[in-house]
């Protein structure tokens, strides 16, 4: 999405649930950043939570890319 690369990244629990992680990175070498969030909510499939991670993601990069 732009410069953002937007990665979901969920993790299976002890539980057999997956929580929501994504990851949003930018730039490249030693000029790149990346931001990792992990999400509290717990989702039944992999799936599902990697649907909820990229839309967290795009909400962020909007966010942060909106004009002032």
């Amino acid at each position: 999405m732009g410069k953002y690369r937007i990665a979901a990244c969920p993790e299976q629990l002890p539980c057999g649930q997956y929580a929501a992680q994504v990851s949003i990175a930018s730039g490249r070498g030693s000029a790149s950043t990346d931001r990792v969030m992990r999400f509290h909510d717990e989702f039944a499939t992999h799936a599902a939570a990697a649907q909820f991670s990229i839309a967290q993601g795009i909400d962020w990069v909007r966010a942060t890319t909106r004009p002032h």
